[in-house]
């Protein structure tokens, strides 16, 4: 069913794809064993057009898992790509080497652009403030786990939402899932662009720059980082950087089942005091994001 597909926003899979790639995702996680040669003889490149930690090293642990083997660069420095070379010839050239491209890119647009070429399943690792559907995945496979459903749940994003892909992505995918509400929390600066509020028609959702004022009525709250690299204007970045910094006094605020969220990395928006709070899943959700990523690779693949 999603054999030799290109993933590069959540919706390019219908909500039943997206399932059965959770499904998966949660076996691997019951069961790893059952996957360690999965992907014996197969090839992925991971080509990271800017920095990353989690996605990279997770895409990489992921395919690594599953027995398969890894070439790419993380510094296009270290590229063709130093010498002019465009982004269409070098995903033509590198697909005549794998089997499966993994793309992190920093030019929202980017991955449709390179996927356009491909003619291999392609991934697309974040471009730009655009998009992250392989975070997506591992946010929905870390509240389906916790919370046994996707249904019915209010879900707070808080922070930046105007250049966070992230929350952009995530909110275009919960918002196919029945009984769901947004509270989007954010200075004025930050908020959710039009363009992701008119995705979700039909979704109830408020806006407001109060966390303490909505924390008490979530199930999921959603963090995020004020992301310096997407600032032009550096004064503006130091005016909003601190504007959210959750706490233990605001967690006392909050329901006993409400987990806590975040793509990582995090500067100070979430206190170290938190972490100890078993509402704070956002290491765990990391590791989510190894077995989703291998239940993907699997899928486009075509590997049972």
């Amino acid at each position: 069913m999603l054999m030799n597909r290109h993933l590069v926003k959540p919706d390019d899979f219908s909500v039943e794809e997206i399932n059965s790639v959770l499904e998966l995702g949660m076996d691997i996680k019951k069961n790893p064993q059952n996957y360690f040669n999965k992907c014996e003889g197969k090839l992925m490149a991971t080509l990271f057009y800017e920095p990353s930690t989690r996605t990279r090293l997770s895409f990489e642990a992921a395919m690594n898992r599953l027995g398969g083997r890894i070439i790419g660069f993380s510094d296009p420095n270290a590229s063709s790509v130093s010498k002019g070379e465009t982004l269409e010839d070098t995903i033509t050239i590198v697909s005549k080497y794998v089997d499966i491209i993994t793309m992190r890119h920093p030019v929202s647009g980017a991955a449709n652009q390179a996927s356009a070429v491909c003619p291999l399943p392609f991934i697309n690792a974040g471009d730009g403030g655009n998009q992250h559907p392989t975070q997506t995945l591992t946010d929905l496979l870390t509240i389906k786990s916790l919370k046994g459903d996707l249904n019915n749940l209010t879900i707070g994003m808080c922070g930046d939402l105007k250049y966070g892909r992230t929350v952009h992505s995530l909110a275009k995918a919960m918002s196919r899932y029945s009984g769901i509400k947004f509270v989007f929390i954010s200075p004025d600066e930050l908020s959710m662009p039009k363009s992701v509020k008119e995705d979700i028609d039909g979704v109830e959702f408020i806006e407001t720059s109060s966390l303490e004022d909505s924390i008490g009525n979530l199930d999921i709250l959603y963090m995020t980082r004020i992301q310096r690299e997407r600032f032009e204007d550096k004064n503006e970045y130091e005016r909003l950087k601190d504007s959210y910094v959750l706490d233990m006094e605001k967690m006392d605020k909050a329901n006993k089942d409400m987990l806590v969220l975040h793509p990582l990395p995090r500067v100070n928006e979430i206190s170290v005091e938190v972490d100890s709070d078993p509402r704070a899943v956002y290491f765990e959700q990391a590791q989510y994001g190894m077995y989703v990523r291998m239940a993907l690779i699997m899928k486009l693949l075509g590997i049972d």
